[in-house]
């Protein structure tokens, strides 16, 4: 598979030395740009799926009208994370 370049991109000096900081031993600008961009590609993926599910959830919910209460939900939380301390 071939490959392709992005736009150029312009940055505030602090910036590209800030960039050029942060880099890890024998990491390049261009890698750290590339990593940087599909770890905010796999998070923007990510959000989008979770926005898609709560869309469904209400949607069902008011289908049935069945809802479950804040009051509910916390509850069931504070079991679990009570269980996670357990073990």
């Amino acid at each position: 598979m071939k490959t392709s370049t992005l736009p150029a991109l312009r940055v505030k000096p602090e910036l590209r030395e800030a960039a050029e900081r942060a880099l890890r031993p024998n990491e390049t600008l261009s890698k750290l740009m590339e990593s940087s961009l599909e770890n905010f590609i796999a998070q923007r993926a990510a959000e989008d799926e979770f926005i898609a599910r709560g869309l469904r959830a209400a949607e069902s919910a008011q289908k049935s009208n069945r809802y479950v209460s804040a009051e509910a939900v916390l509850a069931q939380l504070d079991q679990r994370i009570a269980a996670a301390k357990r073990t």
